[in-house]
């Protein structure tokens, strides 16, 4: 059946719970592994006067930041425990299986749940998140922090500790397939989004609301209408909705956003490793087009978890959906356009259990990290800001046609079709000499048109649905690995995580103004990492301060590196045991305290460290004075030289302190507040991630078993950070 077929598609073949079972509520202070090390400070702002980003938007925000952090550093760690200040304490709040309705039952861990269950069990890999506080009305409440709906996205799975003894399958590389359609089923649902009520009752401690009305899990087989300028077009043909304007589903949900008007925005990163396309058997098949474009985003392969291998199908292709082959007559008789109905920016009303949650084709389709918006101006155009989580790949802005009436705030997805539907798509071209240009993917520019040299773009929908190779015929300057971004409440500034890069993406002589760096971090057993394994974090600011300008000026504000490392060309932030880190993900202003918070998803500073999470006092952009230009000296691992000029912000000093770290083998992701400031809610992902399926019967040897302890499996969990004085979190 084609969505196109009904209005309301109801899969009639997916496995249904059968039984209902009584619930026991668990405790809602969660059992954990936890460690505190450091005393808290009282918080101390300079300036005492306020503002506000938009009053329907976000709480208000203190006009200053505070003169220093109030807690002493956290010590690296490879403990499997979570390391806070003291005078703090973390709770575990919420996760993967945990029950979001009242007639589900505690969740086993042992990997034999039901896998129907999950479509309202939390998700595995819990990643970025946004907090929505509850108002009187029931509806958004910007100020409200005792209450509110917490919306994370779970992005992907740890197949060892999901199902009973790892993944069933059998066969080896192409021919190897799925032979337990249960564990798939399961999967499925443990991907996407939970929309979950938070609380916080009289003694400060908070717990999840099991049964409340507003929980809602979103996953790859919920229903999502297209909209924007794709929508409707031959690119988004599919069996399913043969006229385009729907799609099944959402995957590999990594960062996230909001908008002015209380709805969330979640985005899909690597969605393109789930498809399955054998290339040397498909691209005979395909026009030298489609080819371009499969080629370009890296659809190929046999797909990351074998979805597509499932036999025998279900009437509505459950399965055989992820399979990108061309197989049929046209394009309505298979899913070789399904891979063009993912990369999207995701709309979801959380206050509105029953809407259909809406993928927003203007924003491009990439590996989307995340949407970031910039401050909401009555009577100005609204703006996000994306990356594109890949090695050498662009930093995107949005720009509405609409301008921003505060009357929208409360029209839910009604405010999406107007202000996420139509405007302008731009990818960031950053300048040897410290200034930078938005550049327009339009169709019928200069550069991006029919006559295109590699791909002749047919209209304005095909460069959305195409946006790397606009953005790669703009002209844009690739990055190292463009992940998280964040706007500061205060300046306006603008800051990008680039995690890192490797010597073959990034040689020397590719080094450039705004990724400066290649060197050699040699891990401690003196394994080489060359390139740029540790990252940095760019910033700009827009001409005259108006988000919608198409023109900057930047800075690179942090170089993650290891303390004591080379001042000159590789710790050049200075710096030290009490703030250094590698891989920067995550990334969060605080609108309580103006606080930025820094999160690392670290794979080379991991023999000395799990990963962590770091509070920061950042300055603005050009704060780095006459020191602002310096010269790297970059050296390849044949001893050749480059050096390279850049822009560099002011040493952190200890205005850039570790305020946590996490168990082992885990990833620091996701960060959401309660708009008074006195809860800090952050994502624990995959702790344990490395232990092998041949040692799942073996919890001895597992490297984690947070955050149950024992002998447990370990699972990816939502923690709240409190202060044991009901104080201000960090500062």
């Amino acid at each position: 059946m084609s969505f196109d077929d009904e209005s309301s598609a109801n899969h009639s073949s997916n496995p249904q719970i059968n039984e209902i079972i009584e619930a026991r509520l668990q405790d809602p202070v969660r059992r954990g592994l936890f460690k505190g090390a450091v005393a808290s400070a009282a918080l101390t702002f300079v300036g005492t006067t306020t503002n506000t980003l938009a009053a329907d938007a976000a709480p208000r925000t203190p006009a200053k930041r505070p003169a220093k952090l109030g807690f002493k550093a956290v010590a690296k760690s490879l403990a499997d425990v979570v390391s806070v200040p003291e005078g703090y304490t973390a709770s575990v709040l919420f996760r993967l299986g945990d029950p979001m309705t009242a007639n589900v039952p505690a969740y086993k861990n042992d990997g034999t749940d039901p896998a129907a269950s999950f479509a309202s069990r939390a998700g595995d890999h819990h990643d970025g998140m946004q907090f929505f506080g509850i108002g009187a009305d029931g509806r958004y409440g910007s100020s409200s922090s005792a209450r509110g709906l917490l919306v994370l996205n779970h992005e992907a799975i740890t197949p060892s500790f999901l199902h009973p003894a790892g993944v069933t399958a059998t066969g080896s590389g192409s021919a190897q397939v799925r032979t337990a359609p249960e564990e798939v089923l399961r999967e499925f649902y443990v991907h996407g989004v939970s929309v979950v009520e938070v609380e916080r009752n009289g003694n400060g401690n908070w717990r999840y609301k099991q049964d409340s009305v507003f929980n809602r899990r979103i996953h790859t087989l919920t229903e999502m209408a297209l909209t924007g300028p794709a929508a409707g077009t031959a690119p988004m043909a599919t069996k399913y909705s043969p006229s385009g304007t729907h799609t099944r589903g959402t995957v590999n949900n990594c960062a996230n956003g909001y908008t002015p008007w209380g709805t969330y925005l979640t985005c899909e990163e690597n969605w393109v490793n789930y498809f399955r396309r054998i290339a040397a058997g498909d691209d005979p098949k395909r026009s030298a087009r489609e080819v371009a474009s499969l080629k370009r985003y890296g659809v190929a392969g046999t797909g990351r978890e074998l979805w597509a291998t499932v036999t025998p199908d279900t009437p509505d292709n459950l399965y055989g959906r992820w399979n990108a082959e061309a197989s049929g007559a046209s394009a309505v008789d298979d899913y070789r356009n399904a891979p063009n109905t993912y990369g999207w920016v995701v709309e979801i009303d959380p206050f509105d259990p029953h809407s259909m949650p809406r993928k927003r084709t203007a924003l491009g389709r990439f590996a989307h990290e995340g949407a970031w918006p910039a401050r909401a101006r009555a009577g100005q155009p609204l703006v996000w800001y994306s990356g594109d989580d890949s090695r050498n790949e662009y930093i995107y802005k949005y720009v509405s046609n609409a301008k921003w009436d505060p009357a929208d705030a409360k029209r839910g997805l009604a405010a999406g079709d107007k202000y996420l539907d139509a405007g302008r798509l731009y990818a960031a071209k950053f300048n040897a000499d410290g200034n930078g240009e938005w550049l327009e993917l339009k169709f019928g520019s200069a550069t991006i048109n029919a006559n295109t040299a590699g791909y002749a773009f047919a209209d304005q929908a095909d460069v959305l649905v195409n946006a790397r190779l606009a953005a790669d015929a703009a002209g844009a300057t690739r990055m190292d690995r463009p992940e998280w971004g964040a706007v500061d409440h205060l300046t306006g500034a603008v800051y990008m995580t680039l995690t890192n890069n490797n010597a073959a993406m990034r040689p020397v002589g590719a080094t450039d103004a705004a990724n400066p760096r290649h060197y050699n971090d040699a891990r401690t057993n003196g394994t080489a990492q060359r390139g740029n394994p540790n990252g940095h974090i760019i910033r700009w600011l827009e001409t005259k301060n108006d988000p919608a300008a198409i023109t900057f000026k930047w800075d690179i504000y942090l170089f993650g590196a290891r303390a004591g490392s080379d001042p000159e060309n590789i710790n050049i932030s200075g710096l030290t045991a009490e703030n250094d880190f590698s891989c920067p993900d995550g990334l969060w202003f605080s609108p309580a305290t103006n606080v930025c918070w820094i999160e690392t998803d670290d794979g080379a500073y991991t023999d000395v460290t799990n990963c962590m999470l770091l509070a920061a006092l950042p300055g603005s952009v050009g704060d780095g004075g006459a020191d602002a230009v310096k010269i790297i000296t970059n050296t390849d691992e044949k001893g050749g030289t480059r050096q390279v000029r850049t822009l560099v912000g002011a040493a952190p000093g200890d205005r850039l302190r570790r305020f946590l770290v996490g168990p082992a083998q885990c990833e620091i992701t996701g960060v959401a507040e309660s708009p008074d400031g006195k809860a800090l809610f952050v994502n624990i992902q995959h702790p344990g991630e490395d232990t092998k399926t041949a040692d799942i019967g073996n919890p001895s040897v597992w490297p984690s078993h947070w955050p149950d302890g024992g002998m447990a499996r370990p699972r990816s969990a939502t923690i709240v950070i409190t202060r044991n004085d009901g104080g201000v979190i960090g500062v």
